[in-house]
């Protein structure tokens, strides 16, 4: 499968090993939280999702560590709608970010408790096929490219910063994608 992955950012995950792979992992997830949390907040019989999503971020900036429950929170994640789509699929817009958040969390967590580059990989696979999509339909967006300086940064060794950027991040498409809702 072609990945969206920047090649030298795949090659320094699977060079990086656990606590690279676990920053990258973490840093992807929380830029895309505001999509699932925000999207889905109140929405009729999910009060505990969000919940959930928020909490899993949490603690994947626990880079010291793998996730000991990492099995135990994909197989939960794995009960939510957006990864069990009905027949028609996934059209409406919310509905269409919100998996790809969580899309991303689910290779996260495996990523940051198994140290697998691949599904590190994949999480960041999600988060840009995501922007990409949202940069076609919001003109001028530019979070493609964001999204790939972030996930460079970091690797770069150096996580000053990072925690605070991805947030700053996941307000900006949270904020595009309501943008895309009013209309």
């Amino acid at each position: 499968m072609e990945t969206l992955v920047e090649e030298s950012v795949a090659q320094a995950l699977r060079d990086g090993g656990g606590a690279a792979i676990r920053l990258y992992v973490s840093a992807c997830t929380e830029r895309m939280a505001p999509l699932f949390v925000g999207l889905r907040a109140g929405a009729p019989g999910r009060k505990a999702d969000p919940d959930f999503y928020a909490e899993s971020v949490r603690d994947l900036w626990y880079v010291d560590r793998p996730l000991a429950d990492a099995a135990e929170r994909v197989r939960l994640l794995e009960r939510f709608p957006e990864l069990r789509p009905d027949e028609e699929g996934i059209t409406d817009v919310a509905d269409t970010y919100a998996f790809f958040a969580v899309l991303c969390l689910r290779y996260a967590l495996p990523a940051h408790g198994s140290g697998s580059a691949d599904d590190a990989v994949s999480c960041g696979h999600a988060a840009l096929t995501a922007m990409g999509m949202l940069d076609r339909n919001v003109a001028g967006a530019g979070l493609l490219a964001e999204e790939q300086r972030l996930q460079c940064l970091s690797l770069s060794g150096d996580a000053s910063g990072l925690w605070d950027a991805s947030v700053t991040a996941g307000r900006e498409r949270f904020r595009a994608v309501l943008g895309r809702l009013a209309r």
